[in-house]
């Protein structure tokens, strides 16, 4: 009975891996051939590289590039920040209502991003932050997951390297940053991905602030060359869509080990 049940989870596992494969596959396989082929699998048809050279040539994707590298810079340094001191301060210091504090933080857990947009939008807006980078990584420099996900990894930290610290002389900040941080790496590192691939994927709030090429990232960049009244070539837009996944793809074969064993570090404590 044993061995029938992980057949089916085993072959359930491999449907549900084709199926995810499939699009990629698909993307890779148009962007390499040409657009006669683009829909014909055949083993025969001729590979080529001139769907990126065109791609690139016919959108500006190095200033999208750009824009989203120093988007998803801005964003994981904010957040990293303001996360670390709040979650330092939830977990370590006792103040009247920090437990209602923090439960007004993980209320924000529950509160899809989508719903303030009209409100982010208004607050950008007066400000005259419209069309800027900064404009897409303001409502989201303080993440309350990362301020949970710390929280919790700084109360396992044992007191007796804080005493210990302590002795020594350390300030408050110095034992945050000596003792604290670097026992929460792999924390940091679990969260870092999740933001990093939020971000570089987050489409609706970039397209909401932004109008110019000045701005916009790169699913906003990809979103207006594969528009239809551009004329529709699935071989140079599959050639498009696989150079703005290409970074995070790479990045993931390459660090795959370092990505699971930093989530299974940083599981709920």
């Amino acid at each position: 009975m044993n061995r029938r049940t992980h057949l089916i989870e085993l072959v359930a596992a491999w449907l549900l891996a084709l199926v995810w494969l499939a699009p990629l596959a698909y993307a890779f396989w148009s962007a390499l051939h040409p657009a006669a082929y683009a829909t014909s699998f055949s083993l025969s048809a001729p590979w080529t590289l001139e769907n990126f050279s065109r791609a690139w040539s016919q959108a500006p994707f190095g200033r999208y590039y750009l824009n989203t590298v120093m988007l998803v810079c801005m964003v994981l340094a904010g957040q990293l920040v303001l996360s670390t001191l709040a979650a330092y301060a939830f977990a370590r210091f006792k103040f009247r209502g920090s437990g209602i504090a923090f439960a007004l933080v993980l209320l924000q857990l529950m509160i899809m991003p989508d719903v303030l947009i009209v409100e982010n939008y208004r607050a950008i807006s007066a400000i005259g932050l419209l069309d800027t980078i900064p404009a897409i990584a303001l409502p989201y420099l303080a993440s309350a997951f990362a301020i949970f996900l710390l929280r919790q990894t700084f109360k396992s930290v044992p007191q007796e390297l804080v005493d210990a610290a302590r002795v020594e002389g350390a300030g408050p900040l110095q034992v945050l940053w000596r003792v604290y941080v670097p026992l929460a790496r792999p924390t940091y590192i679990a969260f870092a991905l999740v933001s990093v691939s939020y971000h570089w994927n987050n489409f609706l709030w970039p397209l909401i602030v932004t109008n110019s090429v000045d701005s916009r990232p790169l699913t906003v960049g990809l979103a207006v060359f594969g528009a239809p009244e551009t004329g529709v070539d699935w071989s140079i837009i599959s050639a498009a869509t696989v150079m703005t996944m290409a970074p995070l793809l790479i990045a993931f074969l390459l660090f795959q080990r370092q990505f699971v064993q930093s989530f299974m570090r940083a599981g709920i404590r």
